[in-house]
C-alpha cells in the first residue's frame, strides 16, 4: 500500500492524533493572552483609580499603560511578555470568530458574536504590534490605529459619516451588552464553575459584573463620541478608553464617577485572569 493511500479510518486517527498533540499549546497559549489582557486593564483601571482618589495621576488608555511598563524593573522584559499574550489573546479571538469552537453557530445572534470575536481580534493583534514596538524602542502604534485614526478612514469614504453614525451605534450598542452581560452574570457560563469553591464562585460574579458594567459606562462613552465627530465631521471629537475616562473625569461628582468606573476596570483585569484559569476552552 502506497504512503498516501491509508485507509480513511486510519488517516482520521492520524488527524485526531496530531489534533490532540497541539490543542493543549493552543488552549495554553489562550490562557496566556487572557493573563496579558487582564494586566492591560487592571492598569488602566490603577491609574484611573489614582487620577480619582490622589490627584496625583492622569487617565490613560490600553496604549499609555504598555508605555509605563517601560518605566519598570525589566520593563522591556514584561512588555514582550505582554506582547506575547496579546498576540494570543488575539489569535484565539480570531479562531472564535473564524472556526467557531464555542458553536456559536451561524445564526444572526452567531454572527454577531463571531464578528464580534473577530474584531476584537484584530484590535488586540493591533495592541501586541504597539507593544512590541514600545519594547523594542520603535513607539507606539501611530494615529492610524487611534480612533480619530480610523474615524478620519471613515469619513473620507463615500456616505463615511453615515458609516462613522453606524460605527458609533454599533459601539452603544456593544455597552449596552456589557450592561447586560453584567445583569445576568452570563459569562458564567464560561466558566468551569465545577472546579471552583463557593468563595471563588463568588468573587469571579462579583468581579466580572463590577467588570462588564464598567465596559459597558465606557463603551457607551466612547460610542457617543464617535456619533458626535461623524455629526459635526470632525474625527478629533472620537475618544478612545483614556479619553472616555478623563471625560468622566470633568462630569459633576467627576472624581467618585471616575474612582466606580476605575475600580471596575480593575475588576474586569481581575476577571480576565479568573478566565485565564477557569475558561472553558474547546479548541477545533
Amino acid at each position: 500500500m502506497a504512503k498516501n493511500d491509508l485507509p480513511a479510518g486510519e488517516t482520521r486517527r492520524r488527524v485526531e492524533s496530531a489534533r490532540r498533540k497541539t490543542t493543549p499549546w493552543i488552549e495554553r497559549y489562550a490562557r496566556f493572552g487572557y493573563v496579558a489582557y487582564g494586566l492591560v486593564y487592571a492598569l488602566v483601571g490603577f491609574f484611573a483609580v489614582q487620577a480619582a482618589f490622589s490627584g496625583g495621576g492622569k487617565t490613560t488608555g490600553q496604549e499609555g499603560a504598555l508605555q509605563s511598563i517601560l518605566s519598570a524593573p525589566l520593563g522591556r522584559v514584561l512588555l514582550v511578555l505582554i506582547a506575547v499574550g496579546l498576540l494570543g489573546y488575539a489569535a484565539w479571538r480570531l479562531l472564535q470568530g473564524i472556526m467557531d469552537p464555542d458553536d456559536d453557530g451561524s445564526d444572526a445572534k452567531g454572527i454577531v458574536k463571531r464578528l464580534d470575536h473577530g474584531l476584537n481580534g484584530l484590535f488586540h493583534g493591533a495592541l501586541a504590534l504597539t507593544a512590541g514596538r514600545l519594547a523594542l524602542g520603535l513607539g507606539g502604534g501611530g494615529g492610524g490605529g487611534s480612533p480619530d485614526g480610523w474615524t478620519a478612514r471613515l469619513l473620507a469614504q463615500p456616505f463615511g459619516r453615515w458609516l462613522a453614525v453606524i460605527a458609533g451605534v454599533i459601539i452603544v450598542g456593544v455597552g449596552l451588552y456589557q450592561f447586560y452581560k453584567a445583569y445576568k452574570a452570563s459569562f458564567r457560563d464560561e466558566l468551569k464553575l465545577h472546579e471552583m469553591s463557593l468563595r471563588e464562585k463568588i468573587w469571579a460574579t462579583r468581579s466580572g459584573r463590577l467588570g462588564y458594567a464598567a465596559r459597558g459606562v465606557v463603551f457607551g462613552v466612547i460610542g457617543v463620541f464617535i456619533i458626535q465627530a461623524a455629526v459635526q465631521t470632525d474625527p478629533q471629537k472620537a475618544r478612545g478608553l483614556g479619553g472616555a475616562l478623563q471625560t468622566l473625569a470633568r462630569q459633576p461628582f467627576g472624581p467618585y464617577l471616575l474612582g466606580a468606573v476605575a475600580l471596575g476596570l480593575v475588576s474586569y483585569g481581575v476577571f480576565m485572569l479568573v478566565m485565564a484559569r477557569y475558561r472553558r476552552i474547546q479548541t477545533p
